[in-house]
């Protein structure tokens, strides 16, 4: 049968110990600790056989409180019923939802049955759910009702009608010709539809021991996993990736944030993305520590009362959400003193920031990671030891069993400190995009993925990361990465939030844009900002348009949309492109 990924059954190559090698920017990661061959559901065994009776799972906007033999033994039962519905290894099963207890059993009754779990975006509208289900030709769906102003069901029922007359299991769509089953979450009943609670009510103990005798002929190189990349063009790629990829990446990231089964870490992240799904969630499974759900989507308040009431000792977040945390009117009132480590990760951390969280969130152990979906996500992580100035101004070291390397326009290593394109080598390294071979192909060239990402590596083999390849702007000759400019412009006392980009110059080229939010109350003019600037950074440099803004366009993981922006700006301006030979 056709295979819409490479297969994931090869070697993973052994590296040198972690050095930069030969006076290049060219890193690999420690050998040890070993990869681990087992899967996500083997973790989750070997986890609740350990701590039956520690908490697991906390989700308070729904009262849950798991421990992990209850954790264990609500997935498997979902896992049964899945089954039962005829769904097998292999298959793909979408979820559509914020984070819920659903999710989290989700996540492991589908690995029990060696099911492909789909993540969609929880921001999702009608044509990007329709392209997703069916890319990846998904038989079956779990949906939450709605999630803000999204109505899943109603939307669900907009792109196939045939819902309302159907029998549950029994779907068959002109507009989603794959999707025979949907499950919906909550109490209520929908017409051809099932309820999540029925489903796993349909688990018997025969069902319960078919299931576990699945689960013991799985490999961990199996996919288990597709994550839609947020790409600004195109249609969204399907990563694929498997057990082997995911739960090894959430082993490194778990040492690297010294994360054990006496910590309880505290999840605003969303679930359908590799930071809550793999360095939040699974690294509480391999490791035992408990995993606590502030809400649906992130809230700075809920976020608070949550380490406060919950004594959490880790909290992962995006900048944004940091910002939002320390900005918010009640953070005094709150205890985080309970606080060590955690993870700032998911866009560039502004250095000011960092130095908040350490010291007015006491996260003194707190830790930077970088990476992408196509790599499980992490590929460097700030050490709880490293230097403060390191940790406050890079991505860390390599990881473990991975090589990463800075290479140039012709794919050739750069000198120490030279910016170029960072590329990632190694068991972290996704199978590739679902069914799209071409830009598999584009993404992986010799096993090297190439994010993308504009890096430097210095002579220790820190990584800092200088902004995206497709963000680099050209003003006049020069090379301008925004990156940079922002992490100057956030020392203005008055500036909370900044991003920097180009837009279209007939002079120039491209000149350089900013988009500004202020502290609460301050006032500040576009003159200002560029007084700040002046005789402080190059000329070239210098925002020629500055913008005020209440918020920041942003994707549901906190990543700041600049191609809206630049549009907007365009629109805004009249701006045209200038004109090149």
């Amino acid at each position: 049968m056709h295979s819409p990924v490479p297969s994931a059954a090869q070697a993973v190559q052994s590296f040198p110990p972690f050095l930069p090698q030969g006076g290049v920017s060219l890193v690999s990661g420690a050998l040890e600790p070993p990869l681990s061959e087992r899967t996500v559901s083997e973790w989750l065994d070997a986890t609740a056989a350990r701590l039956p009776e520690h908490p697991a799972c906390v989700v308070r906007e729904q009262g849950v409180r798991w421990t992990w033999r209850q954790l264990r033994d609500e997935a498997d039962r979902l896992a049964a019923g899945l089954h039962a519905l005829g769904l097998r290894k292999g298959e793909r099963i979408g979820i559509w939802s914020p984070n819920r207890s659903e999710w989290v059993l989700a996540q492991y009754a589908t690995a029990r049955l060696g099911l492909i779990l789909v993540n969609i975006n929880p921001a999702y509208r009608l044509a990007e759910l329709e392209y997703a289900l069916n890319k990846v030709s998904c038989r079956a769906l779990i949906s939450a009702p709605a999630f803000k102003t999204s109505q899943y069901l109603q939307m669900l029922q907009t792109l196939a009608p045939e819902l309302s007359t159907c029998k549950p299991g029994a779907l068959a769509s002109a507009r989603l010709p794959h999707l025979q089953i949907v499950i919906r979450m909550g109490e209520e009943r929908t017409p051809g539809m099932f309820g999540l609670s029925e489903v796993a009510a349909l688990a018997t103990p025969q069902g319960l021991e078919a299931v576990r005798a699945v689960g013991e002929t799985l490999s961990c190189f199996d996919p288990i996993n597709i994550q839609f990349t947020s790409g600004t063009t195109g249609n969204p790629k399907g990563a694929t990736l498997t057990h082997h990829n995911i739960v090894n990446n959430a082993r490194y990231v778990a040492a690297g944030m010294r994360l054990t089964e006496a910590d309880r870490l505290c999840i605003p992240v969303p679930l359908y993305h590799c930071f809550g799904m793999v360095m939040s969630s699974l690294a509480c499974t391999v490791t035992g520590a408990t995993m606590v759900y502030p809400g649906e989507g992130f809230d700075p308040l809920a976020t608070l009362s949550a380490v406060h009431e919950e004594r959490c000792t880790a909290l992962h977040g995006v900048p944004t959400m940091f910002i939002a945390e320390l900005g918010h009117p009640e953070f005094e009132r709150f205890d985080l003193s309970c606080l060590r480590t955690g993870i700032m990760a998911g866009s560039p951390c502004p250095i000011e920031v960092m130095k908040q969280v350490n010291e007015r969130m006491h996260m003194t152990e707190v830790t930077i990671a970088y990476g992408m979906t196509e790599t499980s996500p992490v590929s460097f992580q700030s050490s709880t030891d490293d230097p403060l100035d390191r940790r406050v101004s890079t991505v860390g070291r390599v990881q473990p069993h991975l090589q990463c390397k800075v290479v140039d326009a012709q794919g050739q290593p750069v000198a120490p400190g030279v910016t170029g394109e960072l590329c990632t080598k190694g068991y972290s390294v996704m199978l590739g995009y679902w069914d799209d071979a071409p830009r598999t192909a584009e993404a992986i060239r010799d096993g090297w993925m190439h994010t993308g990402d504009l890096a430097t590596l210095d002579d220790e083999g820190y990584c800092n990361i200088v902004g995206r390849v497709k963000d680099m702007l050209i003003r006049g000759g020069e090379n301008v990465y925004p990156r940079e400019v922002e992490e100057f412009l956030f020392r203005h006392p008055k500036v909370s939030q900044v991003q920097v980009f180009g837009v279209p110059d007939p002079r120039y080229v491209e000149e350089v844009a900013a988009w500004i939010v202020l502290k609460p109350g301050e006032v500040c003019t576009e003159d200002e900002i560029r007084a700040f600037c002046r005789d402080q950074i190059a000329h070239y440099k210098v925002p020629r348009y500055v913008r005020f803004v209440g918020e920041l366009p942003m994707t549901v993981t906190g990543k700041a949309q600049k191609f809206v922006m630049r549009q907007q700006m365009i629109e805004e301006l009249g701006l045209q492109a200038a004109k090149t030979a």
